[in-house]
């Protein structure tokens, strides 16, 4: 038995490395259509990708999407025609280390520069004094809260937000339930540096997943923020959600939060539901912005 596993083993050793050097498939014709319509702009010498679309004439209103965890901008491709017809601009951005932005390693990703690089953008269109409506989801869920923080005190050069609805974020560690992949990429060790080769994600093991600890650092600031700030807030919720399981994480919510409403979605709806129900989805947040 024994010397089965061994020949599995030798035979496993050289296959796994000619895997982690072959390239990175090319762009399927959706996504090389998406970065072609999108632009980049530079943010302390690292290129940062966006979307940048007029919607309706004469509307002030604008939207701007921040994506979760490990996707990016090509998320909100399904609602994106539907909110073009609400609002005048919508934009939408790769953080940094995902989608088409650059992916700096070494390199300490923060919550912190991922709020600073969406502050960059907006002076970078020239819309840093108009009030913004921030939809956010899972990963862009943190950096909304951080942005929300920064328009509480009131710092000179920050977000004005006209309102925030969040969608599918684990916005409180309590019960925030990491994937089994997540947690042995937050982690680090033997299996790490495999495990981003094999999906791709070079960088997260050394970065990017550390917003996982930062959330649990930053709790008061973060979820304080949303707790003590008057604009509008709405959740979008898939209840079939993993990582921020029905009914825990909507009881949290709604006693942390009783201020702020929340759709539900139908119970087939998972973490993705922007993806899984665009209509669902779009319907809710519409609902939420004609309401004030």
């Amino acid at each position: 038995m024994r010397e089965w596993w061994v020949q599995v083993g030798l035979l496993a050793v050289p296959l796994l490395a000619a895997y982690l050097h072959i390239p990175p498939p090319q762009l399927s014709p959706a996504l090389h259509s998406w970065k072609s319509s999108g632009k980049f702009f530079t943010y302390k010498g690292l290129r940062i990708f966006y979307q940048d679309s007029v919607g309706v004439v004469g509307s002030p209103e604008i939207v701007v999407l921040l994506h979760g965890f490990p996707t990016s901008s090509y998320d909100w491709y399904k609602i994106w025609e539907g909110l073009t017809l609400r609002f005048h601009r919508v934009i939408a951005l790769d953080f940094l280390g995902f989608g088409f932005s650059d992916k700096p390693r070494p390199h300490h990703y923060s919550i912190f520069e991922q709020a600073s690089i969406v502050e960059a953008l907006l002076r970078h269109l020239g819309l840093q004094n108009r009030r913004i409506n921030l939809l956010s989801h899972d990963y862009g869920d943190i950096v909304a809260q951080e942005l929300l923080y920064r328009y509480k005190q009131n710092r000179s050069g920050r977000l004005t937000i006209k309102s925030l609805c969040l969608s599918n974020g684990g916005i409180f560690p309590e019960t925030h339930r990491p994937l089994l992949l997540q947690k042995l990429l937050k982690d680090g060790g033997v299996l790490s540096p495999i495990l981003t080769r094999l999906m791709n994600f070079f960088v997260f093991s050394r970065g990017l997943l550390q917003y996982i600890n930062q959330r649990k650092k930053f709790r008061r600031r973060w979820v304080g923020a949303l707790a003590s700030v008057t604009i509008p807030i709405h959740f979008i919720y898939g209840p079939l959600d993993p990582v921020n399981p029905y009914p825990e994480f909507l009881e949290l919510y709604r006693k942390t939060l009783p201020r702020s409403t929340v759709s539900i979605l139908d119970d087939h709806i998972s973490h993705y539901p922007q993806l899984e129900d665009p209509m669902g989805f779009l319907n809710a947040y519409m609902g939420f912005i004609n309401s004030f």
